[in-house]
């Protein structure tokens, strides 16, 4: 088997790990990033998700030049911003911002921004931004309050996790799913491969 970098998810989300197992890239190594996430005055949904997995990306590869095992590896991040219009939503850790959150995306169409980042060291650094157009029903209070007594919607963007419950609400959806769920699965294996990155090495091995 040809040899291969060791790649580095810059993330803590265990649904990204899911998304990059499903497609045979296992991670070497998982370095969760802390961050400020605050939007910057007036910036746009978009740009906030780039920006935000592309500063997540550098502050990892920053990190691992000094751990021996992990310098030099590859570098993956990213980062999903849900918007209604130029509003960005929070990532609700109350019950009040779940709340606002889902009153506000009831019966209503919004965006989902997602950034990705793959970096490393010498590399180009490469990056896309996938957007994804998603309808949910209009909810009635009953359904507002069973959802929000799961806690399913806690440390989510938007108040919801569509690979959850919630994904019971959604009428229409123009775009990447597995971006909504946080890790674009097309565009994140064009650009490990792009970098270098042999995506379909695994795949031989991979039982279907």
């Amino acid at each position: 088997m040809s040899a291969r970098p060791n790649l580095v998810l810059a993330s803590a989300s265990p649904r990204r790990l899911a998304l990059l197992q499903q497609v045979g890239v296992e991670p070497d190594f998982l370095r969760p990033t802390t961050i400020d996430e605050t939007p910057e005055k007036g910036e746009l949904p978009r740009t906030l998700a780039l920006r935000l997995a592309r500063t997540k990306c550098e502050v990892t590869l920053h990190g691992i030049k000094r751990e021996a095992e992990v310098a030099g590896s590859m570098v993956i991040a990213a980062d999903t911003v849900v918007a209604v219009g130029r509003r960005i939503m929070p990532k609700a850790e109350t019950l009040e911002e779940a709340e606002a959150c889902i009153r506000l995306l009831s019966g209503r169409s919004h965006r989902v921004y997602t950034g990705i980042c793959v970096g490393g060291e010498g590399m180009r650094v490469r990056e896309r931004i996938v957007e994804t157009r998603v309808r949910l029903k209009r909810l009635s209070r009953e359904e507002m309050d069973s959802y929000l007594s799961t806690g399913e919607w806690r440390g989510k963007a938007g108040g919801y996790a569509i690979q959850g419950i919630a994904g019971s609400f959604v009428v229409k959806l123009v775009g990447s799913y597995t971006a909504v769920v946080g890790l674009p699965l097309y565009e994140t294996t064009s650009l490990l491969e792009s970098a270098g990155y042999p995506v379909r090495l695994a795949w031989t091995s991979v039982a279907v």
